[in-house]
């Protein structure tokens, strides 16, 4: 299968932190749990498993089947065992790894021997305290399971030697040219009549300079696969209600799924901090009406060629447990209520209002640029100022942006990872907007200790409602994905949080 993507820094799992990096990842290695389609756990290294009673202990059944790839330092295809899980999540905490997914374990991981290999096949996870999704965080690229032998004989130079126990194994990486993965003809999954997995012989990356390129090569038929559309492709390519034009149908395929991203306009409500002296933004009035002051559908349509949904529900977006589908506490297009809410906050018509600057890269400014106008339109006086991401996000860090355009991606699938972004205990990441609520962290806490999924999932509902009321934040789109493959692939699939699985890709004649 002839794919493309962006440049790649590594093939360890380990720096798995873009969504190329989690693609090859993902058909090098396996990690214990697996995400599915549905946002489902399903087993994979790990057959089953179970958490102790007081939520500290999860053990998990490992299966014995298992091979590494050929690799010249170990013996040919050993068998993957527990101890291989213990060293592969040593080293993602290891600070000498310097791994961006340490965040995963630290904090969270008992101090002393974390993780615990019982024998061959049984392998334990010591907590500080209970934290309820920790099987999901396990579906992480990061958490992929390495052989400590071969990781041992590259050093730092693993990153270009790859071996795991995945569908596909390393050929060759001329870097930002081609990559090459075979067929792991040992490989341990099997389809539903028996058949092992994966059906292809090899998969193909290249590396094309632009989106616009890339699209260019999958028209002419070069490459079976490509991942979201070049901006300057969409009004080529799609409808503005986000469906393939008449003309496509019979030359490509096109798949919209979920993508658990939520896009917004964050506020900074830290009032201790200087930056907000006169800010207008510390009224929750003022941050309500705002909200109900910007006509998410029209950016979903004119923006987004209808690729995404009007966040009316919330922070957490459609496709997790948690998520508002009853619509009770988002916020809608209302510009009577955005002035009412104005005037009772003592701005009427935005009369005495200091003007508020919106930071953004300029990648985002045609959307902003809207939710600006739009804002002006109840007397919200806007400034928009363009930044590069990785200041804006430096800002961000250091709590000196005021109000900010932000886009918040899934990282497991489990809404915790939408409502962490407002625990009052932590710092920026991932709690940019500094809000800090006492019945919040109360219940946070209280979810993570529930002993069951339906008292969980409506503490979930509660906090995200809780968090509406107090408008830290403009949710402004929950994102979908779109796949393009060409009319004679089939079975390829990708998890909600837009990481491909081709291990039951075919070809048509």
């Amino acid at each position: 299968m002839n794919m493309s993507g962006k440049a790649l820094e590594s093939l360890d799992p380990a720096f798995a932190k873009d969504q190329y990096m989690m693609w090859t990842a993902n058909m090098l290695y396996n990690t214990l749990v697996a995400t599915d389609a549905n946002l489902g756990l399903s087993p994979s290294l790990a057959k089953s498993w179970e958490m102790s009673e007081d939520g500290l202990t999860y053990t998990f059944h490992l299966r014995n089947d298992v091979y590494f790839h050929p690799d010249p330092a170990i013996e040919k295809g050993r068998r993957f065992i527990a101890s291989d899980v213990v060293y592969s999540f040593n080293r993602i905490i290891d600070p000498a790894t310097a791994s961006p997914g340490a965040w995963i374990f630290n904090d969270r991981v008992a101090e002393k021997d974390p993780f615990v290999a019982i024998d061959d096949t049984t392998f334990q996870v010591k907590l500080i305290k209970p934290f309820r999704p920790l099987p999901e965080i396990l579906s992480m690229q990061y958490c992929s399971i390495v052989p400590h032998e071969v990781v041992e004989k590259w050093g730092k130079d693993f990153r270009t030697h790859p071996c795991g126990t995945g569908p596909f194994k390393f050929v060759e990486w001329d870097e930002n040219n081609i990559l090459v993965l075979h067929k792991n003809k040992t490989y341990w999954e099997q389809d539903n009549n028996g058949t092992h997995l994966p059906y292809v012989d090899a998969v193909t990356i290249g590396f094309a300079k632009s989106k616009a390129t890339e699209f260019f090569q999958f028209l002419q038929g070069k490459l079976d696969f490509v991942n979201e559309l070049d901006g300057s492709f969409k009004d080529l390519v799609l409808t503005k209600k986000g469906e393939l034009k008449k003309e496509y149908h019979d030359k490509l395929n096109m798949t919209k799924r979920t993508y658990l991203n939520t896009e917004y306009l964050g506020f900074l409500t830290d009032t201790t901090n200087p930056v907000l002296q006169n800010s207008p933004i510390k009224n929750k009035l003022v941050r309500q009406a705002m909200n109900y002051a910007i006509d998410r559908q029209k950016i979903v349509t004119y923006f987004r060629n209808g690729i995404g949904l009007p966040a009316t529900s919330g922070f957490i977006p459609e496709g997790l447990p948690g998520y508002d589908s009853t619509h009770s506490y988002g916020y809608h297009y209302d510009p009577a209520k955005a002035a009412a809410l104005l005037a009772e906050a003592g701005y009427p018509g935005g009369k005495g209002m200091e003007p508020i600057t919106v930071l953004t890269p300029d990648i985002y400014s045609d959307v902003v640029n809207f939710a600006a106008n739009q804002l002006l339109d109840v007397g919200i006086p806007i400034k928009v100022e363009l930044l590069q991401s990785n200041i804006l996000r430096q800002q961000m860090s250091k709590s000196e942006a005021v109000f900010f355009r932000g886009q918040w991606i899934a990282d497991y699938p489990d809404a915790e990872t939408y409502l962490v972004f407002f625990n009052g205990n932590l710092p920026a990441p991932p709690n940019y907007t500094r809000f800090n609520n006492a019945v919040f962290n109360r219940w946070y806490d209280e979810a993570m200790l529930a002993d069951n999924d339906t008292i969980r999932w409506a503490l979930y509902r509660s906090m995200d409602s809780l968090v509406m009321q107090e408008a830290p934040l403009i949710p402004l789109f929950y994102d979908q994905m779109t796949h393009f493959t060409q009319k004679r692939v089939t079975g390829f699939t990708a998890t909600p949080m837009n990481v491909i699985d081709l291990k039951r890709v075919q070809f048509k004649d």
